[in-house]
């Protein structure tokens, strides 16, 4: 029997992995991770229920310090960061993998849908696709394989009403409690309100089309991502998009849809999560953003980055979302879109 560390949030997945760990034969340690926003008492509920041990860790400096405030800085600078691609490798596994040493456990576990494979031949720990629609492996690129070689997906191969089934079926509380907020640290998902409640000023400016026309005035830079379409308040008769945020002028260019394609992009702070890099241009399928859609593209490997030029044009990507890299299933690397 193992021990496993499992991060029991107080969902529905996470609790049924609880489950599917204890009906393998592990012996399961809750553990909670305190961001001084959501309770503990689901995640507590769950744990005398299916009888396993559980503690509360308070993770909020280190939340703060490698999510929040490079999150809000990130936004300050005319770009849209993804929060859970930042957490995963610098916050949320780590304190799993400290809290599995302290106590003597083997493994960690989380109720992520991704899966993960060791490489017979190379030894080498590969993150794969869930066997489902609502696959999350794009979430998890920035994960080292010191902590693939440990980790545990125990809903890599169900689906999200399997999950809620198995869950009802075996008697737990929250089977049925809805999936939890996009952003943890912001309940009610308003970016922009959040970033200036930390007391950071984004003042009022212009949007103005690509030959500098003021088409209106907008409310500050941090309520604002590319390809953004909703909530601009500009009247221009036709369909137009946030193409571009210049932090210097502190205007937003609005563009027509046609406008809005690329064919090349730059990703650089890589992590090569399932192979080592090769210095060689490679194909690949690349997901620009988190969603079901990946492109087919050629990467070419440079100093400090990858080159990913698209088959195909695609709709522009935001700077400072991830550029996720795909060998079928097997999720190759990941980096930052600058």
């Amino acid at each position: 029997m193992s021990k496993v560390v499992l991060g029991l949030s107080g969902g529905v997945d996470s609790a049924l992995a609880a489950r599917m760990l204890m009906d393998a034969g592990h012996e399961v340690y809750g553990v909670f991770l305190d961001i001084g926003i959501t309770s503990p008492e689901d995640a507590k509920t769950v744990a005398e229920q299916l009888g396993i041990a559980f503690e509360t860790v308070d993770i909020r400096d280190e939340l703060e310090a490698k999510v929040c405030k490079p999150f809000a800085e990130a936004y300050l600078s005319g770009k849209t960061p993804n929060p859970c691609v930042m957490c995963n490798p610098t916050v949320k596994f780590p304190a799993l993998v400290r809290a599995a040493d302290r106590i003597g456990a083997e493994y960690i576990a989380t109720g992520h849908y991704a899966r993960v494979e060791r490489d017979e031949m190379s030894g080498r720990y590969r993150l794969v696709r869930a066997d489902s629609s609502k696959d999350q492996s794009y979430m998890l690129c920035g994960l080292s394989q010191d902590i693939l070689s440990r980790v545990i997906f125990p809903l890599g191969e169900l689906e999200k009403e399997t999950v809620r089934q198995m869950a009802e079926d075996a008697g737990i509380s929250v089977a049925h409690k809805s999936d939890s907020m996009e952003i943890c640290f912001i309940p009610d998902n308003d970016h922009g309100k959040y970033i200036q409640s930390r007391g950071y000023e984004s003042r009022e400016g212009n949007f103005v089309d690509e030959e500098g026309k003021v088409l209106g005035r907008h409310k500050g830079i941090v309520h604002y991502t590319v390809g953004q379409r909703r909530g601009l308040g500009v009247s221009a008769g036709r369909r137009i998009f946030v193409s571009r945020i210049d932090t210097e002028k502190n205007e937003i260019v609005l563009s027509d849809l046609d406008k809005m394609f690329i064919k090349e992009i730059r990703a650089e702070g890589v992590n090569w999560v399932s192979m080592p890099p090769s210095g060689e241009p490679f194909r690949a399928e690349v997901k620009v953003r988190y969603s079901k859609v990946s492109y087919p593209a050629t990467l070419v490997p440079k100093e400090g980055g990858v080159d990913i030029l698209f088959d195909e044009e695609i709709k522009a990507p935001s700077a400072g979302q991830a550029a996720v890299f795909y060998n079928g299933d097997v999720l190759l690397g990941g980096g930052t879109i600058v």
